[in-house]
């Protein structure tokens, strides 16, 4: 490196170097790993601050603390502090490109000795601190902390997919209030912080293993969001029920498959006709093969573009099949697709962004063009819905798809999952009659039933009033919001 390599600000500029312990072994051996990384995000008003964090000692393998990407995740999720422009994250070295077991030991984070350790590495901080943030002095440098509920990470596999890379199938255990969970997870390298998928793993009766062993939980709804998504049904429920009294199975696309947990759901539990498309053929095989993912006359996967696809789906509903570019869709698909060309009661969106580096998480930029939006409310009916997770690190950026959507839809849901990560977006295709609600309608009753009333009762729904009526005030929207989730969820 190169001498004032570091006075500087230089977005996403990503450095590590090995640098001696001051107090080898206690919590890290000799060397440590030092890993210098800048904001993307445009910088605040000066001064900027930097902040150092420790990596959980056993997890230096981890990709959310040895990888680029896991550490911007880090820097724009934990600090809660815009000024902070550079994050400087200390730890052991890796031992290996491969995950590892993990299990937590009892390092004290407020320890004597931990603060000490914090204390000598001061000026190898300040060292590593931008000029400018020397202009009011000595600049105070916080130690962010890192906590999750992980008590045990045992790898299953590793595999590399041509769409997604790196990813990790890995079996944890949780430690909650009662009892430990155990669970199966599902991470991309390319974006280590956020869980693809995760489902709850139950004793295998099966396995003559002496050992025990355990097998995935179909259908169950661990991701803190797809309960939310899930409960975005209750728009339509009249009109499901009155399809099913009519011999009729309603369909739902599923734009991202990765474990398969919600078409598992949809089919199993509601009885829906569901199609799901997913970009890489690697996460369709650890889906099937380690997250139960199951294919049956009416739950059908298709490799490819989630997108192009849309678009195809919106062709077939104009009957302009010639507009198709040729090589943008697989005949295996178009085959499928075709399949479908009635359209769709349900559309659920669940992608994220294939570089963190743009900030933005889920989902991708493409999404919300107006090709996109447009050809989505073509495929599904008048009475349908199209439901969308979204993780907004930067709020620009969602307030923006809130009025998109609002352009090109009847009305806009939107779903505070409460995790301080995920909203749900639920747009309409026509205007939603919530006095007409039944209650007892078989549908609605499984669906109260499967995303539970009791979580419901923390969370806020409330219908984006703002752009018609633009005079309304966002007090008497959060009333509505109330009034409409008692009668939605809670009634």
């Amino acid at each position: 490196m190169e001498a004032g390599e570091f006075e500087r600000l230089s977005p996403s500029r990503f450095i590590s170097f090995a640098f001696p312990n001051p107090q080898p072994g206690d919590p890290y051996a000799d060397p440590l790993r030092v890993a210098v990384l800048d904001s993307p995000l445009p910088g605040p008003a000066p001064p900027p601050r930097t902040a150092a964090m420790l990596v959980p000692p056993g997890r230096e393998d981890d990709w959310l603390f040895c990888t680029a990407a896991g550490q911007i995740q880090l820097l724009i999720s934990s600090s809660g502090d815009p000024s902070i422009c550079r994050l400087i994250l200390i730890g052991g070295q890796p031992s290996s490109t491969l995950p590892k077991c993990y299990s937590r030991n009892e390092w004290d984070p407020d320890s004597d000795r931990h603060h000490r350790f914090q204390q000598l590495l001061t000026p190898l901080l300040l060292a590593l601190s931008p000029k400018s943030s020397f202009s009011d002095g000595l600049p105070d440098i916080p130690f962010l902390s890192f906590e999750d509920d992980v008590i045990h990470i045992t790898p299953v596999e590793m595999l590399v997919g041509p769409s997604v890379g790196e990813m990790l199938v890995e079996d944890v255990v949780l430690d909650r209030s009662q009892s430990p969970k155990l669970r199966r997870r599902l991470r991309f390298k390319r974006m280590p912080n956020l869980v693809q998928s995760q489902v709850h793993l139950l004793p295998d009766s099966s396995s003559s293993s002496r050992f025990g062993s355990f097998m995935p939980e179909k259908g169950s709804l661990v991701q803190p969001y797809l309960r939310p998504m899930v409960a975005s049904l209750s728009l339509i429920s009249p009109a499901v029920d009155l399809q099913v009294q009519s011999g009729l199975m309603p369909r739902v696309l599923c734009v991202g498959v990765g474990g398969g947990a919600l078409l598992m759901s949809l089919r199993l539990k509601f009885g829906f006709d569901v199609l799901g498309i997913e970009a890489d053929e690697l996460v369709l095989d650890v889906a099937k093969r380690h997250f139960g993912l199951t294919e049956d006359d009416f739950l059908k996967v298709g490799l490819g573009d989630g997108l192009a696809c849309i678009k195809y789906l919106s062709i077939l509903q104009t009957g302009k099949i010639e507009d198709v570019k040729n090589g943008e869709i697989s005949l295996e698909l178009v085959k499928l697709l075709r399949r479908y060309s009635s359209g769709f009661d349900v559309v659920m969106v669940d992608l994220d962004s294939e570089d963190a580096s743009n900030c933005v998480f889920a989902p991708p930029l493409e999404f919300v063009e107006k090709g996109v939006l447009m050809a989505l409310r073509t495929i599904i009916k008048e009475h349908g819905v199209v439901t969308v997770n979204v993780v907004p690190s930067c709020m620009s950026f969602y307030k923006q798809m809130i009025d998109d959507f609002g352009s090109f839809f009847s009305e806009v849901y939107e779903i505070d999952v409460g995790n301080g990560e995920n909203y749900v977006l639920v747009a309409t295709a026509s205007p939603v009659d919530i006095l007409e609600r039944n209650s007892e309608d078989p549908f609605f009753k499984e669906l109260k039933e499967v995303v539970g009333q009791k979580k419901w009762s923390s969370e806020r729904v409330y219908r984006c009033f703002l752009r018609m009526f633009p005079t309304i005030s966002r007090a008497w929207l959060t009333r509505v919001a109330v009034w409409l989730l008692q009668r939605l969820i809670c009634k």
